[in-house]
């Protein structure tokens, strides 16, 4: 393969890693919506009648998207109230949980992001598997001096 490699990492939940996998890569809609995110900003609000509104979609297709995403954790579900025309409106939002992010984060080409995103991903990537790595080498008896060594040599 030519070309530059990109460690594209996700965590995938233990108990839904199949759910959520089918879920994102079964149908073209959940891809979509996450691109509408980005456009949006990861951590912004995204209103359910904008993604009716831009995405060619049913509503009823959306709709079931959406369901899905929020089930498995890839959104959040809110409810916004605003008034309009002295009417008290309520508005169906949602964002992208961390889980949402890293999956529209392989949506996203590297040249879209600003050096301060690259930092921040880099450094949550970083923790976050350093935090598997933890976990997974107490449950198997790793000693942590061992991983320790392991991380000064790459350092250097």
């Amino acid at each position: 393969m030519k070309g530059r490699l990109y460690p594209y990492v996700i965590f995938l939940p233990k108990g839904s890693k199949y759910e959520v996998l089918r879920a994102m890569f079964g149908s073209s809609v959940p891809a979509d919506i996450l691109r509408v995110a980005l456009k949006r900003g990861v951590s912004e609000r995204i209103y359910q009648k904008d993604l009716i509104e831009s995405l060619g979609y049913s509503n009823k297709t959306i709709i079931e998207h959406l369901k899905v995403l929020t089930d498995l954790g890839i959104l959040t579900e809110q409810m916004e109230k605003i008034e309009a025309s002295g009417r008290t409106i309520w508005l169906k939002t949602y964002r992208l949980t961390d889980l949402g992010k890293w999956f529209a984060l392989l949506l996203v080409d590297e040249e879209d992001l600003s050096k301060e995103d690259k930092i921040t991903i880099a450094c949550n990537a970083f923790r976050s598997y350093m935090k598997w790595i933890r976990e997974i080498s107490e449950s198997l008896g790793i000693n942590r001096s061992d991983l320790q060594k392991i991380f000064e040599e790459e350092m250097k």
